[in-house]
């Protein structure tokens, strides 16, 4: 699959001889970079780059992708002192479900921005709270914070904050916070768990919420993975699980020079 993409997008042709199919993927995300080329990869590896890897660090901070907010999912969540949603607007998207995406965030997350193409800024700020924050990606591949969020713990709703989470999770949150674990039957544990999760402070579950996602959803263990691939796949090593063992088969993969690469077909 991979000899007959590039094959048929060109993408090999371009590339110098000694080119190894990490040069190959670099080549391809440079045209996507291009203003009016970008989907919604582009703006998930600009958060990845600029804030995740670069304001923060896989040391001190977690990202989740396609994490669950009450009825939607949020594109992209970054966990440092405070837990971060991310909302992806391309130059291929719609604002159509956009209040209903923001307004589930906020049940979840103590911080909610919108990461918008140029184009959708205006519509973007006339639709959303002023409590929500605005970033444009430029075209140059910078991002320009148009409006800070507001950092507000205490709004969020406990019990779709706990949808939102493992059993496992929801267990360390409860012990974290001294409250019961109800020792009931596999079968009625869910219900029972939502209905202490109700009784919670806001802003104590979403302390309680950070730390232990920081833990459970860890991307520490990807530092030496993402430092020997190329830029243009940290945001998907980051975000796609793949086993421990998988590892060194993917960076020997990448290291393959391209034109043996093409023969794969």
């Amino acid at each position: 699959m991979f000899a007959r993409l590039f094959g048929r997008a060109g993408i090999a042709e371009d590339c110098q001889g000694s080119a190894t199919v990490g040069d190959g993927f670099d080549s391809a995300f440079a045209v996507l970079m291009r203003a009016g080329f970008r989907d919604e990869y582009i703006y998930r590896a600009a958060v990845t780059h600029k804030i995740l890897m670069g304001i923060h660090s896989l040391n001190t901070a977690c990202m989740l992708t396609e994490f669950r907010a009450g009825a939607c999912k949020a594109d992209l969540v970054i966990l440092n002192g405070t837990a971060t949603a991310f909302e992806i607007k391309s130059e291929r998207d719609s604002l159509a479900r956009l209040a209903n995406q923001v307004a589930n965030y906020k049940k979840v997350f103590a911080s909610v921005n919108v990461i918008a193409s140029e184009c959708h800024v205006r519509g973007v700020i006339d639709t959303v709270p002023k409590d929500v924050g605005v970033m444009c990606l430029l075209p140059r591949y910078r991002i320009r914070t148009v409006r800070d969020a507001v950092d507000q713990p205490d709004r969020i709703c406990p019990v779709t904050a706990f949808e939102s989470l493992r059993t496992a999770e929801a267990r360390a949150i409860l012990k974290v916070l001294g409250a019961p674990i109800p020792e009931v039957p596999n079968t009625m544990l869910h219900r029972a768990m939502r209905e202490v999760f109700t009784a919670l402070r806001p802003a104590d579950v979403h302390l309680a919420m950070v730390s232990t996602l920081k833990r459970t959803r860890n991307l520490a263990p990807l530092r030496d993975l993402v430092a020997q691939l190329p830029s243009s796949l940290h945001a998907a090593a980051l975000s796609i699980q793949m086993r421990r063992s998988q590892h060194d088969r993917l960076v020997e993969a990448v290291l393959t020079p391209l034109s043996d690469a093409m023969s794969w077909a």
